[in-house]
């Protein structure tokens, strides 16, 4: 697989592998299999693992951290700090946010245990926190870069002010936000900063947390544990609405020999150089699908076709 660079120096897969799903926000999996598929992801090129402290709450650090510790040295693993946590269930955004220096020393130290690692490669403020000014948080990680327990920082969902100062006290690696072909906020003032200060991209759901594969329709249902269950582009009118933007893919796919996830994927990677983006996939085709991406050239004259089409449609639902 192709390699990228996010900021300066961090040299990951062109796609990377969001790990939420292997056991936070849907059905139950089977954690031996997941350990299988996460060892034929590395096995197929992928270096980039992506998980957090909130997913479960622990359980997916800790599944990645099993399944990735034989190969320690050779993949970079990015986990995240930010919410409050309560004495029993742990860290949850319905409990609010907490990125106060302190809070963010204590859960480094529980994250290098739990991943099986000395140095968390690109640790994340999962979501901004309005009460702790955002340099303090990023002299906490600066801190702990200083100390060897980080190697990278970063942002997620991070507007463009909030880089800028986070940046000049400790520069950032990577900014995660949601980024794809039918949400594409950040492309007003987000990545101008990010080209400008040479930080790389992460964009989380960027198949739309699967609608963009085209295999969702109006039937689908959803386990109670999945969070599409409760989101409002899964509605059945929303998902039937919206079938436009599918059918969009499916066109350029066809003339491609690709998948309408593969097209989705090919589009974000065309759009920089340093855009990794980090579907989330627990069955081994779907993983062969996205990396499939990678193969794909969309032309300018593709890219073209595509903005012209989706500025036409109107996408309904909100994405949260």
């Amino acid at each position: 697989m192709q390699k990228r660079t996010l900021g300066n120096s961090l040299v990951v897969s062109a796609l990377g592998l969001g790990c939420m799903r292997m056991s936070f926000g849907d059905k139950p999996t089977d954690r031996r299999e997941m350990i299988s598929f996460l060892h034929a992801a590395v096995d197929r090129g992928i270096t980039f693992f992506d998980t957090a402290e909130v997913y479960g709450p622990f359980t997916n650090e800790e599944l990645v951290g099993e399944a990735l510790e034989p190969f320690r040295g050779k993949v970079v693993i990015a986990t995240k700090f930010g919410f409050k946590h309560d004495p029993v269930k742990g860290p949850n955004p319905m409990f609010g946010l907490d990125s106060r220096p302190e809070q963010i020393m204590r859960v480094a130290e529980a994250s290098l245990k739990r991943l099986r690692v000395e140095s968390i490669d690109l640790f994340y403020q999962h979501r901004v926190d309005p009460n702790v000014p955002i340099e303090d948080v990023a002299g906490a990680v600066r801190d702990l870069i200083q100390a060897g327990k980080v190697m990278h920082f970063g942002l997620s969902e991070a507007g463009a002010d909030i880089i800028r100062r986070a940046h000049a006290v400790q520069p950032v690696t990577a900014l995660q936000s949601e980024y794809s072909i039918w949400w594409r906020s950040v492309e007003e003032a987000v990545l101008p900063t990010l080209e400008e200060l040479g930080i790389g991209l992460v964009p989380y759901s960027p198949l739309g947390r699967g609608y963009l594969t085209g295999k969702i329709d109006e039937n689908t249902t959803y386990d109670s544990t999945d969070i599409r269950s409760r989101n409002p582009r899964f509605t059945p009118e929303a998902i039937n609405a919206n079938r436009v933007v599918v059918d969009l893919l499916e066109r350029i796919g066809a003339r491609k020999g690709a998948t309408p996830a593969q097209i989705a994927l090919a589009w974000l990677l065309a759009q920089k150089p340093w855009i990794v983006p980090i579907p989330g996939s627990r069955q081994p085709e779907r993983l062969d699908e996205n990396i499939g991406a990678g193969n794909v050239e969309l032309t300018p004259d593709d890219l073209g076709e595509i903005d012209n089409a989706m500025s036409q449609i109107k996408v309904i639902g909100d994405r949260y």
